[in-house]
């Protein structure tokens, strides 16, 4: 349980959010300028994959080697690029949730495909080994090594989004005045190391299903079920199944532009949406900010949120996936959705 519980402190998302390619292009704004669309396997259009070269590197004081929007793509050729190479100590002490060195002669790593119980299939299709590392499908991003991932190739996440309407003291919903749409609420957190508000969410443990790893990080950090006696969550575990077996919305699937990210090690995360329409599951739950989360507490969707990395993209889809208010202004709206 420590162990899987630092790993996740270190490595966790949120995903932390993001800039997807190909696969999910018809997901991303064409009108915001954070929703850069990634060009493919092997590169990225300009201003995309921002925050994975940004220095200096999370929780460290090193500096990336600076790479130039045209130069992110790997078919761009670049005799030159001569990236720091950088892995945590955290990382290198070799806790349960980490990979080894590639240098060790014992471990010999399946990339691309399902590795024992590690998951190191990308959920953007296949990628690149040079080396005998795995290279970021996204493309430079100034650094080699792990940073603060624990695992070579793709580090899987989940982030659930927990979403009810806003009501009155009547029960009836509330509408935006100008908008005129109802306005919807999604479970936030505050996070512990940055202090920025956040979907609740963490890493994937080997072998463990995208499902269930929602429903225990939301379990962890928003209701704080690690401290719970066993009769508390055998009741709670019994509510969140009612919330996570109802129909749901697959809201983002794929690569996110993360500041842990590296040249060879990157984060990617499944955001699903799971919506409690009458607002009785959620009024039998009490939140309590546990785990990596300081504070915890439902807040009204709009454009003026202000998330940590990208989890104000998600936060937009789903409001327009339900139907919910967003923007007072409609020009702002995302088309082809």
């Amino acid at each position: 349980m420590a162990g899987r519980v630092l790993g996740k402190t270190l490595a966790t998302v949120s995903l932390s959010v993001a800039l997807a390619y190909v696969t999910v292009k018809s997901l991303l704004c064409r009108s915001l300028p954070a929703c850069s669309v990634m060009s493919g396997s092997n590169g990225a259009k300009e201003n995309s994959h921002h925050k994975a070269r940004t220095s200096p590197y999370p929780g460290s004081e090193v500096q990336r080697s600076h790479v130039p929007n045209e130069k992110v793509a790997w078919l761009v050729e670049w005799k030159d690029y001569n990236p720091v190479e950088y892995t945590a100590v955290s990382v290198l002490a070799g806790p349960g949730w980490a990979d080894p060195q590639i240098s060790e002669s014992t471990f010999s790593p399946k990339f691309n495909e399902k590795d024992g119980h590690v998951e190191r299939k990308s959920q953007n299709g296949l990628y690149e080994i040079e080396n005998g590392r795995p290279r970021n499908p996204a493309g430079r991003t100034g650094l080699v090594g792990r940073g603060l991932l624990g695992r070579w190739g793709p580090n899987h996440a989940a982030d659930p989004i927990i979403t009810r309407w806003k009501r009155d003291r009547s029960g009836n919903k509330i509408t935006h005045p100008i908008s005129g749409k109802n306005i919807l609420q999604f479970v936030a957190i505050k996070r512990k190391d940055c202090g920025e508000w956040a979907i609740p969410g963490g890493m994937v443990d080997p072998g463990e299903k995208i499902s269930a790893a929602l429903k225990r990080e939301f379990g962890e950090e928003a209701l704080n079920s690690l401290q719970k006696s066993s009769a508390e969550k055998r009741e709670l575990e019994e509510q969140l199944q009612k919330l996570f077996s109802q129909e749901h919305l697959v809201i983002y699937k794929g690569y996110v532009d993360d500041p842990r990210n590296t040249d060879n090690a990157w984060m990617e995360t499944e955001a699903v949406n799971y919506h409690d329409e009458t607002g009785e599951i959620m009024d039998n739950l009490t939140l309590e900010a546990g785990d990596d989360a300081g504070k915890v507490k439902w807040v009204d969707i709009n454009d003026k949120l202000k998330l940590y990395a990208s989890h104000s993209q998600f936060i937009k889809l789903v409001a327009e996936k339900r139907d919910a208010h967003w923007s007072e202004d409609s020009e702002t709206d995302c088309d082809g959705l």
